[in-house]
């Protein structure tokens, strides 16, 4: 019986599984050059950078306020009366002395009258007694008269001159009352309020036309008790409902010493010295105080930091070398699109602003000015 061997002729063996082990190798090699040669290609990512700066922090509370004259003045009749006519609507401008109304002056008349009459009669009073005082001296002098009824005409005579002065200064009181029947403007202004109506019984002084001066504007707001010391300290703007994109400087003039007794708040008057025709009186504004607390914060964009659970954190670049190095931050404050961070960052260094999910502490970048779209 004859046995077959697998050897091919000549005696040699076959080499397979070192062709195998060479082959395996060579692609291994392949991968890696072709790895390396991918990761030296590789562009460095751009990236959008933000400035670190410092600054003192500066919570801002806002007041809504309304705009006020800082002079307002009630006028009324000096003498009381029924209003005849009301010359003058809420709105209008009037300069000093414009009539604003006018009371029925027919008693006033009459007073005038019958004090002009008086007069009369105290002069032709007086004429008699100086006559009768005049031919008394000359009785005495003659020895024709006593003393005593000498005396007496010269006390009539006296008496007589006093009723005439007392008369003359009633005829000048109710002249004046019969001016005061015309009220009158005592400033330039403009009517804020009229209070009486005709046909209307008025009392002496009592408000029948407010006018408010044509001069400096004022905010006037209601502050809680809390916030005294930062009305006081801080720096203050207003800006108006109709324009709230332009702010005027405010300077607080007067702060009432004591509060109102049903809302406990303390009313504050601001002056508005840049305010112009513009800011109409009775506008509603918004009064903003600022006041600074010593602490300083960076403000930055809120889409720079990063947070996978172990804390806020910011990338920060290096523009010289491309290197960019995650560094945890300390936050005080979160705004709607800024955040305020305290620690963790220097000033002037450059801090990733978008795309910091993306970012590989091994991958270079290159900073950016501006986004290109």
């Amino acid at each position: 019986m004859h046995h077959f061997s697998p050897q091919p002729a000549g005696g040699r063996l076959p080499r397979m599984p070192a062709l195998v082990a060479a082959a395996l190798l060579s692609l291994g090699l392949a991968a890696c050059t072709d790895s390396v040669a991918e990761q030296e290609a590789k562009p460095d990512r751009p990236v959008l950078v933000a400035k670190v700066h410092f600054e003192e922090i500066v919570p801002e509370r806002t007041f809504v306020a309304s705009i006020r004259p800082r002079v307002e003045s009630d006028i009324g009749f000096r003498v009381t009366g029924k209003v005849a006519r009301r010359l003058v609507q809420v709105g209008d401008t009037v300069a000093k002395g414009t009539p604003l109304a006018e009371l029925d002056e027919t008693d006033l008349r009459l007073q005038a009258e019958q004090a002009e009459a008086e007069l009369n009669a105290a002069r032709t009073a007086l004429s008699q007694a100086e006559a009768e005082e005049n031919r008394s001296t000359e009785l005495r002098r003659r020895g024709w008269a006593s003393e005593a009824a000498f005396d007496r005409q010269k006390a009539a005579a006296a008496e007589a001159r006093s009723r005439l002065a007392r008369a003359e200064r009633s005829v000048e009181l109710t002249r004046n009352n019969l001016s005061y029947a015309t009220l009158t403007a005592d400033t330039d202004g403009v009517v804020t309020a009229t209070l009486v109506e005709p046909g209307q019984v008025v009392a002496a002084g009592q408000t029948a036309v407010r006018i408010a001066e044509l001069g400096e504007k004022e905010a006037v707001v209601a502050v809680p008790e809390a916030l005294l010391s930062r009305v006081r300290q801080g720096e203050a703007s207003v800006a108006l409902w109709s324009d709230r994109d332009r702010r005027y400087a405010a300077r607080l003039r007067e702060l009432s010493p004591a509060a109102d007794p049903t809302t406990r708040t303390y009313l504050a008057r601001f002056a508005m010295p840049d305010a112009g025709d513009e800011v109409a009186l009775g506008m509603s504004a918004t009064l903003a105080v600022k006041g600074g607390t010593g602490e300083k914060a960076a403000r930055l964009p809120l889409s720079a930091l990063f947070n996978q659970g172990s804390g806020p954190a910011l990338w920060v670049v290096d523009r010289a070398t491309g290197a960019v190095g995650l560094k945890p931050v300390t936050v005080v404050r979160y705004d709607a699109r800024e955040v305020l961070v305290t620690d963790g960052v220097a000033e002037g260094d450059e801090i990733v602003a978008l795309g910091v999910q993306k970012l590989d502490p091994a991958q270079k970048v290159r900073v950016v000015e501006a986004l290109a779209y």
